[in-house]
């Protein structure tokens, strides 16, 4: 099947609640109850929102509300029947909106290709006990997309989901097999749709994405600026911009890691937010995929930081984002064509209805 469907991103604490219980739990209750196609919440490893206040799990103190991340890719009619509901749960934070295509079954390359754009995001979710040839999944993935010389691609493992309608959820003492994760992956279109069918053929029940994007840094190399983008469509709608920057654990800037030296100087320079997602697999550029492995000193694996703003703040925030890649990491750039902000007072900044897409 390959069909148009929409992306909801959600951003908030772990330890924000609403009635009866913590928000996160209402939320993947709501996605289960709809039989969403395939969700996810993902622990993000540090981060802060629009006051500023950091929150990162390398300190004690300010590890007891860490950052989540929800993620629900449906049919457009399904995503849009939640919305209400899901904007009545959350009581502070983002909720962004966004196009993308869905594909399950057999895939041909033919049928993906985004005409006009040099690049492309896929996203496949698997379960975190699913094996392709005798291994696990997200690793053969990994390895497929290297070979085909894509530029890079993040393994992020959910801890709650729903996986072709049918909630998943993590629990101790339990192998969690179907627990949803995804691997995140930037590329050459072209060559991305050429391993799709070997995709297809890998996986027992393939579901994957693809999305627009920008690919602006790899390994340190400048490729492209975040594309110049109008404060709002015709009707008046606004228009927001997703950063992404995938560092290494290992990799250091001024004495710090790679993603704490971003976080800070983001922080720093204004920016309302961002949220970083320590991956368990994973590669960027020429070197082989990788992960944890013991005996290390140092954790060898990917960092995801995501940043959503407006315009001038995304140009303002891959610059910074620019001077600490100088050496190594992926910067990519997206449109984000709706976004809702939400406040503990009840104020609400933007909305959800979709803004045109533009080029």
């Amino acid at each position: 099947m390959n069909e148009d469907c929409l992306k909801l991103t959600t951003y908030f604490g772990e330890r924000d609640r609403t009635a009866g219980g913590f928000v996160a739990d209402a939320v993947l209750d709501l996605y289960g109850r709809h039989e969403v196609q395939v969700s996810l919440l993902l622990r993000g490893a540090a981060g802060f929102g629009v006051r500023h206040h950091l929150r990162t799990d390398l300190l004690l103190t300010l590890s007891e509300d860490l950052p989540l991340v929800s993620v629900a890719v449906d049919a457009r009619p399904r995503i849009q029947a939640l919305l209400e509901e899901l904007q009545a749960v959350k009581r502070r934070g983002l909720i962004t909106l966004e196009r993308a295509r869905m594909l399950t079954g057999e895939i041909a390359p033919e049928a993906v290709r985004p005409p006009g754009h040099e690049a492309t995001k896929l996203t496949v979710y698997v379960g975190r006990g699913e094996t392709a040839g005798g291994r696990p999944a997200y690793a053969a993935v990994c390895d497929l997309l290297h070979r085909r010389g894509v530029a890079g691609a993040t393994v992020l493992l959910g801890v709650d989901g729903t996986a072709h309608g049918v909630r998943r959820r993590a629990r101790f003492f339990a192998r969690n097999a179907g627990v949803p994760l995804m691997v995140v992956a930037v590329g050459d279109a072209d060559r991305i749709a050429g391993a799709l069918p070997e995709l297809g053929a890998l996986l027992a029940r393939p579901l994957v994405t693809l999305e627009r994007v920008t690919l602006c840094k790899r390994d340190g190399e400048l490729l492209a600026r975040p594309p110049a983008v109008p404060e709002a469509d015709g009707e008046g709608l606004r228009l927001w911009q997703k950063l992404m920057v995938v560092t290494s654990e290992r990799a250091t800037v001024d004495r710090r890691s790679q993603h704490t030296a971003l976080l800070e100087r983001l922080r720093a320079g204004g920016a309302r937010g961002a949220t970083s997602i320590r991956g368990v697999w994973g590669f960027h550029g020429d070197h082989a995929p990788h992960g944890d492995r013991l005996l290390q000193v140092r954790r060898h694996v990917p960092v995801m930081t995501i940043v959503v703003d407006r315009p001038e703040g995304i140009a303002r925030s891959f610059a910074i984002a620019d001077e600490v890649t100088r050496e190594g990491g992926l910067v990519t750039c997206e449109t984000v064509p709706a976004l809702a902000a939400l406040t503990e007072d009840g104020r609400r900044r933007g909305g959800l209805r979709l803004a045109r897409r533009l080029g």
